[in-house]
């Protein structure tokens, strides 16, 4: 062969050894010499007879394709039957017959073909694709006993109640109940009937939407969905909440207070909004699908809102004390307040408790939207929400996988050794600027592998932390040397065992939000801001304003918000960039 000639594979080679192969199993030579044995007593049948026309090539022909058949279907003979002895010739044609033999063989060829291929028909007939009963309902698993008539029939009743059979949106708690919903799905069902352009929504229109609805949807998850949805789409995006939070915001009994502070409603509208993303969007997405929603309590949380007139009590999305707590954390860092805050601004949080380098990742896009943190090297509200709840929470999988991703410098689904130990660097170099002797790299490696315990030698990977009860331990050694010290004072059986005796129902995340309030809400009190004499220099518009938090204060203790931001222009701030 040249120098430089690419080998190719030959496929006759290929063919004709698996067909040696073939014919040297003892039960293909069994299934041969039958057959054979077959052909030649035929032959001999056929002479005597002296019958030569089209008649005994046809007979013969469909003797033989039946030989053929036997030569192909017999092959599957068990192997432990011993073959006989073999003949050593194969039987001779007649130079008489010759010729109507070669058309035989031709025949029996074709004919053979034929009894093949029907074979594969009745081993794979198509009706057995029919007798598979439906598993995949994406809309939601149908329901035999609904009576889609006796609902329209209810809520035909309840638009007659309304002057020309009209509903306005406080109409649409009524409405929201004979359509069998949550109270708060009266945003969603308004303006998914058009109810936004015309500030109602006719009962034709009405019964249309929701019997359509009701014949494609079949489940809460799916109705909700199609509910927000824009049209031809299938999921949720940001946007799709913010009428149904406004409307929360607009009428629950919890949130009275802020009606008059209307500057504070889409901070509050972008938290929500973040952290229902944040817990439902499991795929990373910015998509929320129905089966992603289905999996949630978000739905059940919304229908909750109805119960409890405390909207605190919701801690899992609707908290305004959460919202409270992130966003003073946040406009502590935005020294300009222009609502973005650059890695310097991070640098901050917490006295300087993260690593430059996990500092850097956030930034470079491995857990941020947009890419206004890879271009102008800032991040927004939005994303800030993210951070401080993966921060203070390092047990949710949504936290994990926020600093999986940060820790994955080169995106291989795996953290390395030299990952690990690029990240420890920083951390040996703060602990020796506070005179701790920091713990040599290897011996740091045993305890974490101890700890996490990999499934694979070399490499851990996202499977192998959610797995692990302290994943908390196991990130803030590597970028958060204030918490890293904070459990090294602890015995690490006696986090695990606290961890384990834990209950569910207050999280990490719970609990620091609770104590960062009562801090925020003390130093409010201690700093006596109502008797100031600021008070004095509002003007009519912000003295209203001030009025309406003063009397949330005094109707619940230091429940307020910080005396810095009356004097802030949030009109300036883009609500649609948080989401790019």
């Amino acid at each position: 062969m040249s120098p430089g000639k690419v080998l190719q594979p030959v496929l006759k080679m290929k063919v004709d050894e698996l067909f040696l192969c073939w014919l040297s199993q003892p039960a293909t030579q069994l299934a041969l010499k039958d057959c054979l044995r077959r052909i030649k007593n035929e032959e001999k049948a056929v002479i005597s007879n002296g019958d030569s026309g089209n008649g005994k090539n046809e007979r013969f022909a469909n003797k033989n394709s039946n030989s053929k058949q036997c030569i192909l279907g017999d092959t599957g003979l068990s192997l432990s039957l011993s073959p006989p002895q073999l003949s050593t010739t194969l039987p001779l044609a007649t130079p008489a017959t010759s010729r109507n033999i070669s058309n035989v063989r031709a025949t029996r060829r074709s004919s053979g073909t034929r009894v093949v291929q029907t074979k594969k028909e009745e081993t794979l007939p198509p009706s057995l694709s029919q007798n598979i009963p439906t598993f995949y309902f994406p809309r939601g698993c149908p329901k035999e006993k609904v009576n889609i008539d006796a609902v329209i029939a209810k809520i035909e009743r309840t638009f007659s109640e309304f002057p020309n059979e009209r509903a306005t949106l406080e109409d649409m708690g009524k409405v929201a109940k004979a359509c069998e919903c949550p109270l708060y799905w009266k945003g969603p069902l308004f303006y998914c009937a058009g109810g936004e352009r015309t500030g109602y929504v006719s009962v034709h229109k009405f019964v249309a939407m929701w019997r359509k609805i009701l014949q494609t949807c079949y489940d809460d998850a799916a109705k909700f969905v199609h509910l927000l949805m824009n049209p031809g789409c299938n999921y949720l995006v940001q946007e799709d909440f913010i009428p149904f939070l406004q409307d929360v915001v607009n009428s629950h009994p919890g949130l009275s207070f802020l009606k008059e502070a209307a500057e504070f409603h889409s901070r509050y509208i972008t938290t929500v909004i973040q952290r229902i993303f944040y817990t439902v969007n499991r795929s990373w997405s910015g998509k929320i699908t129905c089966n992603e929603l289905r999996k949630s309590n978000f739905l059940q949380n919304v229908a909750l809102l109805e119960e409890e007139a405390d909207i605190n009590q919701l801690t899992d999305y609707f908290s305004y004390e959460h919202f409270y707590v992130i966003y003073c954390k946040f406009w502590e860092l935005d020294t300009d307040h222009d609502l973005y805050i650059d890695r310097k601004d991070l640098a901050r949080h917490n006295d300087h408790a993260i690593s430059n380098r996990m500092i850097e990742r956030i930034f470079s896009g491995a857990v941020t939207r947009g890419r206004k943190a890879q271009k102008d090297g800032k991040i927004s509200y939005a994303d800030f929400v993210w951070f401080l709840i993966s921060e203070e929470d390092k047990k949710t999988p949504t936290s994990i996988e926020y600093w999986f991703r940060c820790m994955d410098l080169d995106g291989d689904g795996a953290l390395s050794m030299y990952e690990l130990e690029y990240f420890y660097e920083e951390q040996c170099q703060k602990l020796d600027n506070m005179a701790i002797e920091p713990l040599p790299f290897e011996d740091c490696l045993c305890q974490m592998l101890d700890l996490v315990k990999p499934q694979y030698e070399g490499k851990i990977t996202l499977h192998d932390l959610k797995r692990c009860k302290l994943t908390d331990v196991f990130f803030d050694t590597f970028f958060n040397i204030e918490k890293y010290l904070d459990h090294e004072q602890k015995d690490q059986f006696s986090m695990l065992r606290d961890s384990e005796g834990e209950s569910q129902e207050v999280s990490d995340w719970e609990r620091y939000a609770a104590e960062e309030y009562d801090i925020l809400v003390a130093e409010e009190a201690a700093g006596d801001q109502w008797n100031d004499g600021y008070e004095a220099e509002l003007n009519p518009v912000e003295h209203q304003k001030a009025s309406v938090l003063k009397y949330q204060m005094e109707k619940r203790p230091f429940f307020e918000m910080p005396s810095h931001l009356a004097g802030v222009d949030l009109d300036e701030y883009d609500y649609e960039e948080d989401f790019e």
